[in-house]
């Protein structure tokens, strides 16, 4: 018996039998093979007919099966060639993070993070022409290209108002957004190499409560930016800040020292100038007068008593002089005691060494929760609006007033002095010796304070600092609408 297959038989003339067998191999149906029994032509002429059907049909399925195992090929050529792309793209997310934070150089980070953003979005790992990338960071209030490529030294130039547009629509809501006509762009149509785009994409550059600004990408296609390289630039943007950030707070830290060495400069010159004007004149006139007194004992020895007893007078004003400088220098009760105190005691001081009236007014709770650092710069700024007081102001009276409202520490130095023109001081300052105001600002800065000054001729000073407990309330005092507490 032939094996199991396509089986048909076909009856012969005379009660002849004719059996034709097609059997059909069970492996892809490759081959075949015909049994007969007696021979007509008619039977044969079937059997011919069904071989070549047969053979037609192998024919085409065999050749759909290769069709298909190319289409199966073709596929997973262009998966493999899309895993490649991604791990391409990773290898360059990743030597993007390690170069960013391999510099502090904000300008740099910059520059480098649109080199490999252009680098990641091409096909062939090679920057695409037709994209258009720029950052632009705050300055004044306004929009200024800090890094660009792509675009003409005019645009480079260029200052945006971060007021319309796609710029202010993804600074309002923070998430990117994307605008289908840049020519068309309130604000993007400045910039002359977005003309030639048909979209573009602004991401906003923000972290927390602090808006640095955006970075803006343009290409031709309008069908360029995939959901794929929206996600990858989001990511290339998310880096670009955190370095961004960092190079940032570097720059803030070295100008924050710069700032404490040149404190500490005026501090010792204010030192030297009060050592010269004062005890050093004063210690140089006891020596002439005890000189005086000397040549005066065999003369007239009752003169010669009451002179003795100026140059007595003239030493202990002294000593309390050096002794003031030695308090401010480092106030021991501040330490011990605390605010308060010590500025009660600066103010029996200015009234023993100078004679000037200090009043102090403080709250129960006025320095309830404050750090131990802060009751220190407070200290300072009081003791320095009071000699700036006494030296140039000429008032009789002055109040120091110290008193808290929920998180907020308030210090207010107030006289009655002659006052003067905060605009007129602050043009002079360049050519100006003291810079007492100067210093005054920089020290509530290591505060996070807020300090005002109000003053008119003939109307007396008023100086008022606001020092927040806490980095939150600090950074809620920079939101827009923040109701600063005021003194009645």
């Amino acid at each position: 018996m032939p094996p199991e297959g396509l089986r048909k038989v076909w009856p012969g003339g005379r009660g002849n039998r004719t059996e034709v067998a097609l059997i059909l191999h069970p492996s892809m149906n490759e081959t075949w093979s015909v049994i007969s029994s007696g021979l007509p032509i008619f039977p044969l002429f079937v059997t011919a007919t069904i071989f070549g059907w047969l053979t037609d049909q192998i024919r085409r399925h065999g050749s759909e099966l290769s069709d298909q195992r190319q289409i199966e090929l073709a596929g997973l050529v262009e998966r493999q060639r899309d895993k490649d792309r991604e791990l391409e793209r990773l290898r360059i997310l990743s030597r993007m993070a390690a170069m960013l934070n391999q510099t502090l150089d904000y300008q740099r980070v910059l520059g480098m993070a649109l080199d490999l953003a252009g680098t990641a979005l091409s096909e062939s790992n090679v920057h695409d022409a037709r994209l258009k990338s720029a950052v632009l960071l705050f300055d004044d209030g306004h929009l200024r290209v800090a890094s660009a490529h792509g675009l003409s030294q005019a645009d480079l130039r260029s200052i945006l108002p971060a007021e319309y547009g796609v710029i202010q629509e993804a600074l309002s809501s923070g998430q990117v957004c994307v605008c289908h006509d840049p020519p068309r762009d309130a604000e993007l149509q400045r910039l002359t190499g977005f003309h030639t785009t048909r979209v573009a994409l602004c991401l906003p550059l923000a972290v927390g409560l602090e808006v640095y600004g955006v970075m803006l990408f343009g290409h031709r296609r309008p069908d360029f930016f995939t959901p794929q390289r929206l996600e990858l630039l989001e990511t290339v943007a998310q880096q670009s800040m955190i370095a961004l950030q960092n190079a940032r707070l570097y720059q803030d830290l070295e100008a924050e020292k710069e700032k404490i060495v040149e404190i500490q400069e005026e501090a010792r010159k204010k030192l030297a100038r009060d050592l010269h004007d004062g005890p050093t004149q004063t210690i140089a006139a006891i020596a002439m007068r005890l000189n005086f007194a000397r040549r005066m004992v065999e003369r007239d020895p009752k003169a010669t008593l009451q002179e003795l007893e100026r140059i007595e007078e003239l030493a202990r004003n002294t000593t309390k002089e050096i002794r003031q400088m030695l308090f401010t220098l480092r106030p021991l009760i501040l330490e011990s005691q605390g605010l308060v105190p010590a500025l009660r005691q600066l103010a029996e001081k200015m009234g023993e060494a100078h004679g000037q009236k200090v009043m102090v007014e403080a709250t129960g709770d006025a320095t309830e929760g404050l750090e131990q650092a802060k009751h220190g710069v407070m200290f300072y700024i009081a003791e320095e609006a009071v000699n700036n007081a006494r030296k140039h102001s000429h008032a009789d009276r002055i109040w120091m007033r110290l008193w808290r409202e929920a998180d907020l520490y308030f210090l207010e130095i107030e006289d009655d002095g002659v006052g003067f023109n905060i605009g007129a001081i602050d043009a002079d300052y360049e050519q100006r010796g003291s810079l007492g105001l100067v210093n005054l600002r920089e020290r509530a800065q290591l505060v996070n304070g807020v300090l005002e000054i109000d003053s008119r001729e003939g109307k007396g000073t008023k100086i008022l600092l606001r020092v927040p407990r806490t980095q939150e309330i600090a950074e809620s005092m920079l939101r827009p609408g923040f109701a600063n507490s005021s003194p009645e």
